[in-house]
């Protein structure tokens, strides 16, 4: 059984791996590219703040579509009274909304390019930056910041109080179940919430570990009865660890574990629009998306 802190190294040199790998890309990148990951972004919170929320059509370039971003920042508490920042991605009220969380050392700029394929799926999103985090390029992780100022704890678990502050505030706002997504340490902490939480109707895991058992409990136990929608994925050198998670165990077809056929990658960077081997996670994952989006919204026992 591995320690608590050789999981921890495991979590930390593999995000530390795609951060590097992902400022080596960036800065690889021609220049529509590059503004497409870590500028664009920002031209559009202006555009937000002065109340001109618009879409562009999309613009062609020689490796992928680039949708230009519309999203509304927004911020809420968790529940130490640290606040929250997310950028808020609605297309239509009526839509299921996903919250979308980072890995370690990224912030809500994880799903520039993401959250809007998302939305052309049917689903708002929700992107947050939690307190276990960091910038990508000039994009800042306004929570991580935040709780630094503050003397908060900022390992781990204790990016949990976020995703929770988030799922509390989607619910509040829509008045219906919402759909997790994590990525690396944030897709464990996503797990627990949707074994846990009346308020999250399914969950999207891109390498998902036992990486907290000592803490937070076993989930190959936790997740032998756990019949909502779920889908589990990683890189392809990750995914024996991912399929112990629900070894053994029957699953329907709205419960997937996804083996890529390709190397893929650590976390849900690999949903970027300029990662090669990418399609195929997409392909599976819209798949999934197509067979829980008309799903009952509202549970029995959920209290409106």
């Amino acid at each position: 059984m591995l320690t608590k802190n050789i999981r921890h190294e495991i979590i930390k040199k593999s995000d530390q791996n795609d951060k590097r790998l992902t400022l080596q890309k960036l800065n690889a990148m021609k220049p529509i590219q590059k503004i497409f990951v870590s500028i664009s972004s920002i031209a559009l919170i202006t555009a937000c703040s002065q109340n001109q929320i618009q879409q562009d059509k999309p613009e062609q370039t020689d490796s992928t579509t680039i949708t230009k971003a519309v999203f509304v920042p927004v911020e809420f508490e968790a529940s130490d009274s640290l606040l929250i920042s997310g950028n808020l991605y609605e297309v239509d009220p009526e839509f299921p909304l996903m919250i979308l969380c980072h890995q370690r050392g990224f912030c809500k700029y994880e799903y520039a390019g993401v959250a809007e394929r998302f939305n052309e799926l049917g689903f708002n999103c929700l992107a947050i930056d939690q307190r276990c985090g960091g910038p990508i390029a000039e994009n800042k992780n306004e929570t991580w910041l935040r709780a630094l100022e503050q003397n908060k704890p900022t390992d781990f678990l204790d990016a949990e109080k976020d995703i929770v502050a988030a799922i509390e505030w989607a619910y509040a706002k829509y008045q219906k179940p919402v759909i997790i997504l994590g990525s690396s340490y944030s897709s464990t902490l996503c797990v627990y919430q949707a074994l846990e939480n009346e308020k999250v109707s399914a969950v999207i895991a891109f390498s998902p570990g036992n990486y907290f058992m000592d803490v937070r409990g076993d989930l190959t136990k936790q997740l032998v009865d756990f019949e909502k929608p779920f889908f589990f994925t990683a890189a392809r050198e990750e995914m024996p660890f991912v399929r112990e998670l629900v070894l053994g165990r029957p699953r329907s077809e709205t419960q997937v574990v996804f083996s890529p056929e390709g190397e893929g990658m650590h976390g849900a960077r690999v949903l970027w629009p300029t990662q090669e081997g990418g399609e195929e996670y997409w392909n599976a994952l819209e798949d999934f998306l197509e067979k829980i989006k008309h799903a009952p919204a509202q549970p029995e026992g959920l209290a409106q």
